[in-house]
């Protein structure tokens, strides 16, 4: 037999074995992307499919997460984080925002607990100088765990601000993600390492390691917890904000105190357990925390061990439940498809909707295919608010007057399914009011699209726009 008869019959043979097996436990949008490009190049499609088509965790890496939600969930006086909402200080919820709260607990486990107190943290070299401030004040523990930590100068500043606590006798602990902080692992951590810090790589990427998952499953999540009481989350990680060069980075970063802190110390622990094992019983790391005047808040993790899409599913319930007004801050915007119909739902009710977006990308795939979906969002009558001064990373939702998300999840794809993520859900007119000043400052430095000038763009562009779009699963 000629080896391109071979060739051709091995070339239709994963196109027929693929077009069975791709749908399968796959949305539609997804199943035709990997379809489209296995048709058009079937062998290097089948190499990248092996190696991006499916959400692989090991089974042991699954057991972990639900003997850890377990735990959370038995376990929530220890932590401080007592149900009851009804106190003096904190009024209880009204009853959609406790439909709300309720669904998000079933989501990631935690409940909504009274007496938070936030504050927002936009200035980036000032949130590295309060985090730094907080570990020099630390007496027994400091938690840190960042997607992207840079061998850099803030990167070096913060290593200090650990250097000088572990040699107070205060327990570092800090968790890398494998990719994200590559950089940081190689030649910040020895030395680190060498002076008594534990420093934890996440999701190790190699064939061959022990509970290893797929290489491009990333822990995205900004996590900072000291001393059991004062934490911080957001979009911020700890590096140059020039670490991309162009535009700097603009984030938002959110430090708590009150009992909501527990909630992400527990996030911080099982996410240790994880990739070193061990106990998930350290009583010592949740002092008691008693609920002070402010708002009631609840941690809701995702990522691809919860086996759902909790991010999306939270987003697209709290999107549903909208009755007056959304804005949604995102550097990446490739949503799926019901995502987007919630979004037309918001619209039909008459729900007004902003979308704040930077007008500067680092990523030049991405913002093509988030490109693709304004003529349609526009013709829905989304307000699309592009923004100048920087590229703006901050990752925040608010919904009505009742509630905010902040967190590390982007509005896409490989957030929803394939990151590990944590979103802080505020709840009540303080922290509405809060994100409201920085939303209004977006608009101000924002250049609002119109309809009419994004339909003048050339065919040229619609159809480079379009053809990234189809890259969405891959993004």
């Amino acid at each position: 037999m000629h080896w391109s008869l071979v060739y051709l019959i091995s070339e239709w043979a994963v196109r027929l074995v693929m077009l069975v097996y791709v749908p399968q436990k796959r949305n539609a949008a997804a199943s035709r992307t990997w379809l489209l490009l296995i048709f058009l190049l079937p062998l290097p499609g089948l190499i990248l499919y092996a190696m991006f088509g499916r959400i692989y965790l090991p089974r042991k890496r699954i057991a972990q997460q639900r003997r850890a939600s377990r735990m959370i969930r038995a376990t929530q006086e220890q932590m401080g984080a007592s149900p009851a909402l009804a106190s003096e200080e904190s009024p209880p919820l009204d009853p959609k925002c406790a439909r709300l709260a309720a669904f998000a607990r079933r989501l990631g486990d935690f409940p909504p607990v009274p007496g938070n107190h936030l504050e927002l943290l936009a200035d980036y070299d000032g949130m590295i100088a309060r985090l730094i401030a907080d570990i020099d004040a630390a007496s027994h523990h400091v938690h840190l765990l960042y997607y992207i930590y840079g061998d850099d100068e803030p990167g070096r500043r913060v290593a200090e601000a650990l250097r000088r606590a572990q040699r107070r006798g205060v327990a570092c602990r800090l968790m890398l993600d494998a990719v994200g902080s590559k950089e940081a692992l190689t030649r910040l951590a020895p030395g680190l390492a060498m002076e008594g810090i534990e420093v934890t790589p996440l999701l190790p990427v190699g064939l061959f390691r022990h509970n290893a998952a797929r290489f491009d499953l990333r822990n995205h999540r900004k996590i900072v917890v000291i001393d059991g009481r004062v934490g911080y989350t957001g979009s911020q990680n700890i590096v140059n904000p020039e670490f991309v060069k162009g535009y700097a980075n603009e984030e938002l970063t959110v430090r708590l105190t009150g009992p909501v802190v527990a909630q992400l110390q527990a996030v911080f622990m099982a996410d240790r357990y994880f990739e070193r094992g061990g106990s998930l019983d350290h009583p010592e790391l949740f002092p008691a925390i008693t609920p002070q005047p402010g708002c009631v808040a609840q941690m809701v993790p995702s990522g691809p061990g919860y086996q759902r899409k909790n991010g999306q599913q939270l987003f697209i319930t709290l999107l549903y439940a909208a009755r007056e007004r959304v804005v949604m801050t995102t550097p990446y915007f490739v949503p799926d498809e019901p995502f987007l119909e919630a979004i037309y739902s918001a619209r039909l009710r008459g729900v007004e909707v902003n979308l704040v977006l930077s007008q500067h990308a680092n990523q030049l795939l991405t913002q093509l295919a988030q490109r693709s979906y304004y003529e349609e969002l526009l013709a829905a009558g989304v307000r699309i608010h592009r923004y100048q001064p920087h590229f703006l990373h901050a990752k925040h939702l608010s919904i009505d007057d009742e509630l905010v998300v902040i967190g590390s999840t982007n509005i896409d794809i490989r957030s929803f399914a394939l990151n590990a993520e944590v979103n802080l859900v505020l709840y009540g007119a303080q922290p509405v009011a809060a994100l409201r000043e920085v939303q209004e400052r977006y608009f101000r430095a924002s250049r609002l699209l119109t309809e009419e000038e994004w339909n003048r763009r050339s065919v040229g562009i619609r159809t480079v726009q379009n053809m990234a779009r189809l890259a969405d699963s891959l993004l």
